[in-house]
């Protein structure tokens, strides 16, 4: 089989589209012992599915221990009722312990209470008039970089303009 109809058959086979003929096909090709090295991966892959398709289980001796476990003593419901219970209470703890350093921790971080700071209200008027100085500079400043910002952007929709005028021409 050449390898064009291989490769086809292969991207029809991964993209779950090839019919049951079609992947008989490339199991027979690639049984085989010539097969390209790009493709030797894929030969491995379709060796490993056909030699595990043919194991099962015959071995009795299994199903009885399976049973065996299944059906062993301390399996009653009282066993499963006692660790199902200590399941819930270990969860139980967790969210305990967990809303506990949850609640310590947001009393670190917030003040027991709000004090103020000035007793003159000049002198609070006063600070916050330099406060609001100093974001007002900053806002200052940062309105000059947009604007430059901006010029750049136009500068650059002109170019953009230009190059596309010249495109069309």
């Amino acid at each position: 089989m050449d390898s064009k109809k291989i490769e086809e058959l292969l991207n029809k086979y991964w993209n779950c589209e090839s019919s049951l003929e079609e992947e008989r096909q490339l199991k027979e090709y690639f049984r085989g012992s010539q097969i390209p090295e790009q493709l030797t991966e894929t030969a491995n892959l379709f060796r490993y599915f056909e030699e595990n398709k043919k194991k099962t289980i015959v071995d009795g001796a299994f199903d009885g221990q399976v049973m065996a476990r299944v059906k062993s003593p301390g399996r009653g419901k009282t066993a499963i009722l006692v660790r199902n219970s200590m399941r819930i209470a270990a969860g139980i703890a967790v969210l305990m312990v967990a809303f506990w350093f949850v609640k310590t921790e947001v009393r670190k971080s917030t003040p027991q209470e709000i004090v103020d700071t000035y007793n003159d209200p000049e002198l609070a008027f006063a600070e916050t008039k330099k406060a609001l100085m100093i974001i007002s500079k900053g806002f200052g400043q940062a309105e000059q970089q947009t604007k430059k910002i901006n010029l750049f952007n136009e500068a650059q929709e002109e170019i953009q303009k230009k190059s596309t005028n010249k495109k069309n021409l």
